[in-house]
């Protein structure tokens, strides 16, 4: 009766790792499933306030996200203060910047920033442009903008900048055309943030998420770094092994700052 019993025993054991091994295969290989439309509308609304929460934006400045089901396109609020943008204000944008239908609300004429950098980055999934007050001093100097700490890591690889008056001439710095878009989109190039002489910043991310961290330590970044200039001396800045070695860290960590800002927005008396 022993035999017997160690057989089944064995069976089992068998069964059982091959039902784990199926199971554990099924996990790793499970295609991710795109947000819904709902879901990327909501953080995008979420993403406006928590900007104007942090002092990246005021009245100005704008966040959108790529269509989760046509990559084409990209989602943006009407021209409308981004503390004030609810779900009703989000619009659907085509390739080119033009609203699918605008419904006869106004929109951002800053929108090619936008069209521009979705279609020569299909990494990037949300794009900011803001006037961070501490940004615009490195666009107009000569200091450039370097990762100062370690959760501004994304900088280590550089921080162009936009000089406006090359690709247009004498403008009103405003990114009003695709022509002007398709210029700011090549001098961001590979990098996560561009500066824009005179004008503010555009700042990008795989995710809204992401997106809206960078933006936020980009203005941090700033205020740091003008801080160590002021000290005097040499500032030691982050090499860009170490920039690549913290951005890893930071990517999975972020959201803790995202769930920080998303729960304060939705609570904003405790």
């Amino acid at each position: 009766m022993v035999r017997p019993t160690l057989l089944a025993v064995v069976a089992c054991a068998c069964l059982f790792g091959d039902l784990w091994s199926e199971q554990s295969y099924a996990q790793q290989h499970t295609p991710t499933l795109e947000p819904s439309l709902g879901a990327v509308v909501e953080d995008l609304v979420v993403a406006n306030h928590i900007l104007a929460d942090q002092g990246v934006v005021d009245g100005f400045g704008h966040i959108s996200a790529r269509h989760p089901t046509r990559p084409d396109h990209f989602l943006m609020s009407r021209s409308v203060a981004p503390a004030l943008v609810r779900r009703d204000d989000i619009l659907e944008f085509d390739r080119d910047g033009e609203p699918v239908d605008a419904r006869g609300r106004q929109v951002f004429l800053e929108r090619f920033i936008h069209s521009a950098i979705y279609r020569v980055r299909p990494d990037v999934q949300s794009v900011v442009h803001t006037h961070s007050p501490a940004v615009i001093p490195f666009s107009v100097s000569q200091v450039p903008m370097r990762a100062t700490f370690h959760l501004a890591a994304f900088l280590s690889s550089g921080v162009p900048v936009f000089e406006i008056r090359e690709a247009g001439g004498m403008t009103d710095l405003l990114v009003r055309n695709d022509q002007l878009g398709s210029a700011l989109a090549t001098a961001l190039g590979e990098h996560a943030v561009a500066l824009m002489r005179g004008h503010g910043d555009v700042v990008v991310g795989p995710t809204i998420p992401m997106a809206v961290f960078r933006a936020v330590y980009t203005e941090v970044n700033a205020r740091i770094q003008a801080q160590a200039i002021t000290l005097g001396g040499t500032v030691t800045y982050l090499e860009p092994e170490e920039g690549r070695q913290a951005s890893r860290a930071v990517d999975q960590i972020h959201m803790r700052a995202w769930d920080l800002w998303k729960r304060k927005e939705s609570n904003p008396h405790p």
